[in-house]
């Protein structure tokens, strides 16, 4: 979900943007005009997230499923091995891509319980050899979100945090490597961004293609091909319209109300359940069941007659996922309570 300011300014600048004539859509990414948003927006991302000046910021394209590979193919270096965290689909995804240029060490992995609860500090069995220990730190599917941050030690902490990047502040200088596709809270799809470390730049082999190569992009300014124009520009919208949320402090207070308020309704109800443990619950995903699953089509329906959309579960967990997002506004989640306190009314 976009805030709706966002859409409605990028609609009125759409034939022509800052009066010029002409779409930011048709502006040479070499222009002037553009290589000031590219600047602007890198500095936006720094400043909300107080990112260290020996951290490169990298507006990329591939989504989450490209850093996949560019992650081993930079980080590994001399090293042959790997540590993987496994909590859910998308941290398994990584690990098996992985496993295409590395040995994979599973340092936890929760498939174990289906995916209730994720593995603390102490349940991970870490190699202090390792190139790199990854992680997911929320987990879409499932609903499972960390509320700490790995001890990895000396080892690179590398993150894939596409789900819930910019919902709460982070201390940058825990990790080696952030990366996240912008598409959940900072824009629409083909923008990813990489934060990465400087002393982990520059250790891609020439074997490997240029654009995996992390150098080709930091020495570039992310302009070493024809970046996502279109989605840069919302993305420094989207930004700005954070900043004036009170930055990623103001909007966590906003996501932590939302989701108490969701939570709340479901585990008060007989209805209706979650099934993750408390701790490790998601603010952003938050994936319910119906008592009777026969209902499901009918509570979709319904819901949908209500302008709430987008509740299908999905299709290897079932039941419900309503995924409360940076831009979905409290009066949202208070729609789907009250929908979803008839609902049990009237078919509990």
């Amino acid at each position: 979900m976009l805030p709706g300011e966002v859409l409605e300014l990028a609609q009125q600048e759409l034939l022509s943007w800052h009066g010029r004539g002409y779409s930011i859509m048709e502006t040479s990414h070499r222009s002037e005009e553009f290589v000031a948003i590219m600047a602007e927006t890198e500095q936006l991302l720094r400043s909300l997230l107080g990112i260290p000046p020996n951290y490169r910021v990298l507006l990329l394209q591939g989504g989450a499923h490209l850093q996949f590979s560019m992650v081993p193919l930079n980080l590994l270096g001399p090293k042959f091995h790997a540590d993987y965290v496994l909590t859910g689909i998308w941290s398994e995804k990584a690990a098996e891509e992985a496993r295409r240029f590395c040995s994979v060490h599973i340092a936890a992995d929760n498939a174990g319980d289906g995916h209730r609860r994720l593995p603390q500090q102490r349940d991970l069995k870490l190699d202090p050899e390792a190139a790199y220990l990854h992680y997911c730190s929320n987990e879409t599917i499932n609903g499972l979100e960390f509320s700490y941050v790995p001890d990895a030690g000396a080892v690179p902490l590398v993150a894939d945090m596409s789900s819930h990047f910019l919902s709460r502040p982070i201390d940058v200088d825990r990790f080696g490597l952030i990366y996240s596709g912008a598409q959940k809270n900072f824009g629409p799809a083909g923008l990813t961004v990489v934060i990465v470390r400087e002393d982990l730049v520059g250790h891609c082999s020439p074997r490997w293609p240029t654009m995996l190569d992390y150098k080709t992009h930091a020495e570039s300014h992310s302009s070493y091909n024809t970046p996502p124009t279109y989605s840069v520009y919302i993305a420094n919208l989207v930004l700005k319209w954070l900043q004036r949320q009170g930055g990623v402090a103001g909007i966590e207070r906003r996501n932590i109300e939302k989701a108490a308020l969701l939570y709340a309704a479901i585990d008060a109800s007989g209805f209706y359940s979650n099934r993750v443990e408390p701790r490790d619950r998601s603010r952003m995903n938050v994936p319910f069941s119906l008592a009777d699953t026969k209902l499901d089509p009918v509570f979709l329906s319904e819901a949908k007659e209500r302008g709430l959309v987008q509740l299908k579960g999905h299709r290897l967990v079932g039941g419900m996922r309503a995924s409360i997002y940076n831009a979905m506004p409290l009066a949202g989640v208070q729609a789907l309570v009250e929908f979803m306190r008839d609902f049990e009314r009237r078919h509990g």
